[in-house]
């Protein structure tokens, strides 16, 4: 019999997230496009938008990151900066995300009546 937690655990470690970081120039209409094409590129292999610049995408296993990883190796322009990092899906659920909130002027107190 398989130990259900066990399983889990190693499921954690087995299966990765592969991380995409860029930096792309796009100052020029040619390069906006480039930049442009490697999104789309990104987002047809399966990658989701985690930040402006970040992309990610689940793998099953070390074996399917390699070949996403491969695949935008193939698909990395000429100029900028592209940085691919895989993490465990352990060390991914250790990540921890904060997200900003406006500064909300606090509601003026109504008008309170006295009862004699």
């Amino acid at each position: 019999m398989i130990d259900q937690n066990n399983f889990s655990r190693l499921n954690q470690y087995r299966s990765m997230w592969v991380l995409v970081f860029f930096d792309l120039p796009t100052e020029t209409r040619t390069e906006r496009k480039v930049a442009a094409r490697f999104r789309k590129n990104l987002l047809d292999d399966g990658f989701g938008m985690f930040q402006f610049s970040i992309y990610m995408r689940f793998c099953a296993s070390r074996e399917n990151s390699s070949v996403h990883i491969k695949r935008t190796k193939n698909n990395l322009p000429k100029k900028g900066k592209v940085c691919i990092m895989q993490i465990t899906d352990k060390q991914f659920g250790m990540m921890e995300l904060f997200h900003g909130q406006k500064e909300v002027e606090p509601d003026t107190p109504s008008q309170q009546l006295e009862l004699f």
